[in-house]
């Protein structure tokens, strides 16, 4: 009976042509896939840094043995913490396994049934999850509508005890921002407590990498701020940050933190290397060449005229393609493949249906001859 049912469902979608299939990332085409934006995953200094802590340290344990309320805390991660919070520039920074974790452990803490949380519809699904275990009244509004969200907020006020908006940054599908001052005035009107999942500009925006928030100053406006390591910081794991009363509610509420095997030891050297390394005049040239890329690249496409979602493009490393049906986005992403490429189609139901698309990620390592031979055969593949 369940197998039934279940080889049904995987039936419908691959019949729909969006069966999702492990593929074996290690290959030798040219990266316009991952969210190594700055290469550090990939960074030889960085490894060669990470490798020396590794040895000097002389750990005891390869695993931390337990959840961080149990045996698994350490001196280690509340100094890293500290250091996350002052490069953040928050009060206080929590520690998560992963970005997944943070985001559906955060809402899930702070609402309850006598809220209300307004999100962006084309918020991460690790979101949605979150909210959804709150059990607080949820509404969602256009994608970076600050007019819709401006209504609902109108129309709301009063009718909840607290009121929560959750965005994000740098959408992951999309590559695009809210708009900074708008949102946070808004929130500020309303009471409305502001949550920012900063998963795709950490790292890359700011100075020295802290974030989308601080570049566009409005940190001190967003109750919470979730950060990820998969990502820029070419490591794994995630922290928020925020204020000292978030982050008792994280540690008394938050299942995903409370019921979750602690960091081990060497996870805790390499994202204090990664951090440290971030902040550096190294790091500081890799986030100006990735900028320069994201600039040559929507240069060269207005050049040879291949159709963007945005006329003046998008300045961040995620660049979208729109190819709105199933087949064709697959078939392309499959050419430029062949032809020595790493990039994915992206299908729904990851985007709505017909908002099929390629994505390509820009990084600081691509030269400006891998953009050009991607835009060109790019071009030759869609005629």
């Amino acid at each position: 009976m369940l197998e039934d049912r279940l080889y049904k469902r995987l039936e419908q979608r691959a019949l729909k042509g969006n069966l999702r299939r492990l593929q074996n990332a290690e290959t030798q085409r040219v990266d316009f896939l991952s969210n190594d934006y700055l290469g550090l995953a990939q960074n030889q200094n960085l490894h060669k840094k990470i490798l020396q802590s590794l040895q000097q340290a002389n750990l005891p344990l390869w695993g931390s043995t337990g959840s961080r309320l149990l045996s698994g805390n350490t001196a280690a991660a509340e100094q890293l913490e500290y250091q996350l919070a002052d490069y953040f520039k928050a009060e206080t920074a929590l520690l998560f396994n992963s970005g997944f974790a943070a985001n559906a452990a955060l809402p899930a803490a702070v609402a309850t049934r006598k809220d209300v949380i307004f999100y962006d519809e084309l918020v991460h699904a690790s979101i949605k999850t979150g909210f959804r275990m709150s059990f607080a009244q949820t509404q969602m509004f256009k994608h970076n509508d600050m007019n819709d969200l401006a209504k609902k907020l109108k129309r709301w006020h009063g009718r909840a005890e607290c009121i929560f908006v959750m965005t994000e940054s740098i959408f992951s599908m999309d590559g695009d921002s809210p708009f900074a001052y708008e949102l946070a005035e808004l929130c500020k009107e309303y009471n409305a407590y502001l949550i920012i999942d900063e998963a795709h500009s950490t790292g890359v925006y700011g100075e020295y990498g802290e974030g989308w928030c601080v570049e566009e100053q409005i940190e001190q406006a967003v109750f919470a701020r979730v950060h990820t390591f998969g990502k820029a910081f070419g490591s794994q794991g995630a922290c928020i940050v925020g204020n000292n009363i978030l982050k008792l509610t994280l540690i008394n509420f938050a299942l995903e933190f409370i019921y979750s095997t602690a960091m081990p030891a060497q996870n805790l050297i390499v994202l204090s290397e990664s951090l440290d390394y971030i902040k550096s005049e190294e790091a500081k040239y890799e986030r100006n060449k990735l900028f320069e890329n994201i600039s040559y690249f929507n240069k060269k496409l207005n050049t040879l005229k291949i159709r963007n979602r945005n006329k003046e493009g998008i300045n961040s490393p995620i660049q979208i393609l729109p190819i709105p049906d199933v087949e064709a986005c697959k078939s392309l992403a499959e050419q430029l493949q062949r032809k020595g490429f790493e990039v994915r189609a992206i299908l729904s139901p990851t985007v709505p249906k017909g908002k099929e698309r390629i994505r390509i990620c820009l990084h600081s390592f691509n030269t400006q001859d891998d953009i050009d031979k991607l835009l060109q055969t790019l071009k030759e593949a869609m005629k």
